[in-house]
C-alpha cells in the first residue's frame, strides 16, 4: 500500500487544483456580475469556464492512464508524470484566462505527460498479458 502514496498524494493535488479553478470560476462569475447559472456574456468567464470545463474533460484520461502507469510501471515516476500534468494544467488555466492563445503551452505540457501515462501503461500491459500468455 506504500507503494502508492505518491499517486494517491497527486490524486489529491489534482482534486485541489480543480477545487481552485472552481472557485477562480465563481469569483469571476461574481466580478462580472453575470451569476450563475448563465455561463456566458463576458469574455472572461467564458475562458475561465471553459479553461475549467477543458481540465474536467481530461480527468477520465489522466487519472486511469496515472494509476495503471503506477502500479504495472512505477508509482514514483508516474507521480512526477501527474505533477508535470498538474504543472500543465494551471499553465493552461493561466494561459487561457489571459488570451486563448496563451494556453497552448500547457496543453502541450499535460497532453505529453497523459500521453507518456497512456502508452506507457497500455504497452507494459499488453507486454504483460502477453508474457503470462506463452
Amino acid at each position: 500500500m506504500a507503494t502508492y502514496y505518491p499517486l494517491a498524494v497527486v490524486t489529491l493535488l489534482c482534486c485541489l487544483m480543480l477545487f481552485g479553478m472552481a472557485l477562480v470560476v465563481a469569483r469571476t462569475h461574481s466580478r462580472t456580475g453575470i451569476l450563475a447559472p448563465a455561463m456566458a456574456g463576458d469574455p472572461l468567464l467564458e475562458r475561465a469556464v471553459r479553461a475549467h470545463s477543458n481540465t474536467l474533460e481530461w480527468l477520465p484520461i489522466f487519472l486511469p492512464s496515472l494509476w495503471l502507469f503506477g502500479i504495472y510501471w512505477s508509482a514514483p515516476w508516474a507521480a512526477a508524470l501527474g505533477v508535470l500534468w498538474i504543472a500543465g494544467r494551471v499553465i493552461y488555466f493561466i494561459g487561457y484566462l489571459r488570451a486563448p492563445r496563451s494556453r497552448f503551452p500547457g496543453f502541450f505540457i499535460q497532453a505529453c505527460a497523459t500521453l507518456t501515462l497512456a502508452v506507457g501503461a497500455l504497452a507494459r500491459i499488453v507486454w504483460l498479458w502477453a508474457m503470462a500468455s506463452s
